[in-house]
């Protein structure tokens, strides 16, 4: 048997030969019956306990679509407590500018739903789109075209503030670390 003289290392690891250190890797898959797909979404078996079902992006989309974070609550309960999370929340709030899914599917909060539905835009309407509505409203309501209309001032001042949350949830979306 002749000696190889060459290696097949040369210094990159798709270049090396399939014997060395291609163990089988283990892939745990979803829980689902049935289903093949790997389980990479962890959920929670039942409330305050550590046990978790591992479920593939289908399947954990659909555990959680009937799921109620307020269920139980009347109105007042439910702000108070929303509240009190926001305030302890600064590593989540800190963290929205890493929005990694698109609009309509929980990225937009609950202050910017409420300035689409004033800009009369659709939940998944792009900033473009926002500043079209924003303008055209603008032009309608603006004091300076409804002079004395208190109505008219009212609406205005509602649709600029809606116009600002949505302006500066699309500046903190769009900005990138240095």
């Amino acid at each position: 048997m002749a000696r190889q003289t060459r290696s097949n290392d040369w210094g990159f690891p798709r270049w090396r030969g399939y014997s060395e250190g291609r163990e089988a890797q283990t892939v745990k898959l979803c829980d689902r019956h049935g289903c093949t797909e790997p389980g990479k979404c962890p959920a929670p078996k039942s409330p305050n306990n550590p046990d978790r079902w591992y479920f593939c992006e289908t399947h954990a989309a659909e555990y959680n679509k009937g799921w109620n974070y307020f269920e139980g609550l009347n109105e007042e309960e439910a702000r108070a407590r929303e509240a009190e999370e926001r305030r302890t929340a600064n590593g989540y709030a800190a963290s929205a500018s890493n929005a990694w899914a698109g609009s309509g599917d929980g990225t937009r909060s609950r202050d910017e739903m409420r300035a689409l539905e004033v800009l009369e835009c659709d939940p998944d309407a792009d900033f473009d789109t926002i500043r079209l509505a924003w303008r055209k409203l603008a032009k309608v309501f603006h004091p300076d075209v409804r002079p004395g209309d208190a109505e008219a001032a009212k609406k205005f001042h509602a649709i600029q503030a809606a116009y600002d949350v949505l302006r500066v949830a699309e500046e903190r979306r769009s900005w990138k670390p240095a």
